[in-house]
């Protein structure tokens, strides 16, 4: 059980890093404001207005029913961190954090209760005897 949670959860960070270190582009065409074509990295399709428009020939009428609309989410590019980056206070709750998980997981020691060192309680009487109570 915990190799696997451990599997799956190293799996999810290396998702994770992957995904916020590439820049994602998303290119979208419109056309009449409706959604005709999207595209993650290159750019969409258009519908083919433009080339209908062209055939026409005709100069005076503009392509306005078509628009294409993109943009981008730059990644990470640095991801080393110093020591010396992070303010004191955040310094200081990493070193405590650590060390209060570490110690967490240190094994405990039981310690054993010796009896060797007391001697056994006076008898002021034999309860065996008293009752009557042997063993055969």
């Amino acid at each position: 059980m915990k190799k696997g949670f451990q599997q799956l959860t190293s799996t999810i960070m290396a998702i994770l890093l992957l995904l916020s270190t590439v820049s994602w582009t998303v290119d979208k065409h419109l056309c009449m404001g409706r959604v005709m074509d999207i595209a993650l990295f290159a750019s969409a399709e258009d519908c083919g207005m433009k080339t209908t428009m062209q055939l026409r020939e005709s100069s005076d009428v503009q392509n306005h029913c078509c628009d294409d609309e993109s943009f981008t989410l730059e990644g990470q590019d640095d991801l080393k961190l110093s020591w010396t980056d992070i303010n004191l206070n955040q310094q200081v709750f990493i070193f405590a954090f650590t060390t209060s998980f570490l110690n967490e997981l240190e094994p405990q020691s039981s310690k054993s209760i010796s009896s060797e060192t007391y001697p056994p309680p006076l008898l002021v009487r034999d309860k065996l005897v008293l009752h009557q109570i042997f063993l055969i």
